[in-house]
């Protein structure tokens, strides 16, 4: 099995370069797990407490089951991957059932903050995008999609997520095999990637 992490800044484009590398790939030989899936249940703190939280520090992640995730599809092992609803803050009761593929996809903002998991990939890749060009997205898909307002949008980035993205984030691109630079739609870096790929398959 071929591990991928795909790391970078929120609204820096990890999607549509997750998107990119599973349409070049065969559907049965791809899987794709989301940090996001992966936040701490928090279901002993009342929605108040919730909201207070950190979600973009280290902490707020459960890389202990993450990584057990990972070292059982590494096992050819089924996993049942965590939903996470942005709305409560919290894990939902549902999972998804995860079967192993010969490429699993790991991607969010945290991933290559934590040494063990690191270790697990076999491909780093660092998407790198405009601070200006990541606000402007994550304003959009934060009021669209998650039912936030414009001031609570940028009073969290203003106060978590930029001196977050300075503190831990950006700093994860040394080591990063791959950087892309996600601007525009950047086909190079993806036929680099599918190259490596099907060498490595």
């Amino acid at each position: 099995m071929l591990i991928i992490g795909i790391g970078g800044g929120t609204g820096c484009g990890k999607t549509t370069v997750v998107q990119q590398i599973v349409n070049e790939l065969p559907e049965e030989e791809v899987g794709v797990i989301s940090q996001d899936s992966y936040y701490n249940d928090t279901s002993h703190l009342s929605y108040e407490e919730r909201v207070n939280i950190n979600f973009d520090h280290p902490r707020a992640i459960d890389f202990d089951l993450l990584c057990q995730h990972l070292e059982e599809l590494k096992q050819g092992k089924p996993i049942h991957q965590p939903i996470y609803s942005f709305v409560q803050h919290n894990r939902t009761k549902d999972t998804v059932l995860t079967h192993p593929r010969k490429v699993m996809i790991v991607e969010g903002i945290l991933i290559f903050t934590n040494p063990k998991i690191r270790e697990m990939f076999d491909i780093k890749i660092f998407v790198h995008a405009d601070s200006d060009e990541r606000l402007i997205r994550r304003l959009k898909r934060d009021i669209n999609e998650r039912g936030r307002d414009i001031e609570e949008v940028l009073d969290r980035y203003q106060n978590t997520l930029k001196p977050m993205h300075e503190q831990f984030i950006e700093p994860t691109k040394e080591f990063a095999d791959i950087i892309i630079p996600n601007n525009k739609y950047n086909t190079v870096a993806v036929d680099i990637v599918r190259t490596i790929i099907n060498e490595r398959l």
